[in-house]
């Protein structure tokens, strides 16, 4: 049974949930955890939860089971300290299929393949990187990651949500692209004017347009699994100044 974040009076947990995202209760009320590698089991009442928005469904192994860490091959997100190598960029082994993973709020088709972008810059500008979680409809993982050399981090983010669109395969129906970034939200579907960055803005806006892609905001560093392991991806890239490109 997969889980969802949520908010608990404030405070940031996860939530046991249906395939559909519905809060799964049993007695009335809800299973939760505060931390997914605790192996502390709660329990919270439904009307006391609310649902992060945009926040997608994640996998049972994200959480340890009672009183265990973890099992190896968990999402990187599911341990506070989890990290991986350059050579596992491809990050979920081939044929796993995270079942719930492609399916997030606002998603309308199950056809749909889901994007989570970021960017990364060590100054601004700096060695900058992107990187790259496709999840196709069925649930597989695809990541990616490019070195971009001196840049600014909106160059990264831009260049992040290009490659998610062009990494997709072709005949892909739906895709939602997920972004920490207001201004690459702002400047390719809000109509903000690109003072900079302008060939760039042009070419990314083309491609969300030709592909009628959709852009979402998700809270960055906020414990949003995929968004953090695009994040790392992204860092990853400026540390080692290697290029995968995704192979979906």
């Amino acid at each position: 049974m997969p889980w969802i974040e949520a908010t608990l009076r404030g405070q940031r947990v996860l939530a046991r949930a249906h395939a559909d995202g519905s809060l799964a209760t049993e007695g009335g009320r809800v299973e939760i955890r505060y931390k997914p590698n605790d192996g502390r089991v709660y329990r919270a009442s439904p009307r006391n939860l609310e649902r992060a928005p945009g926040g997608p469904l994640l996998p049972d192994e994200t959480c340890a089971a009672l009183g265990q860490k973890p099992p190896a091959g968990s999402p990187p997100s599911a341990a506070a300290d989890a990290s991986r190598p350059a050579s596992s960029v491809r990050g979920v082994p081939a044929g796993r299929r995270p079942s719930s993973a492609a399916q997030t709020a606002g998603t309308a088709t199950s056809r749909a393949w889901v994007a989570y972008t970021d960017g990364a810059c060590s100054g601004n500008p700096g060695p900058a990187g992107c990187g790259v979680v496709l999840v196709a409809p069925d649930g597989k993982m695809h990541e990616g990651q490019e070195y971009l050399g001196e840049a600014t981090n909106n160059v990264a983010e831009l260049t992040g949500i290009l490659r998610a669109i062009e990494w997709t395969p072709a005949d892909a129906g739906a895709l939602v692209v997920h972004t920490d970034s207001q201004y690459a939200i702002g400047v390719l579907q809000r109509g903000w004017k690109a003072k900079a960055n302008q060939e760039l803005v042009s070419r990314t806006k083309r491609a969300v347009e030709d592909r009628r892609a959709r852009l979402v905001y998700v809270p960055g560093h906020q414990g949003v699994a995929l968004n953090e392991r695009a994040d790392e991806l992204a860092r990853e890239a400026v540390q080692t100044h290697q290029t995968r490109i995704v192979d979906a």
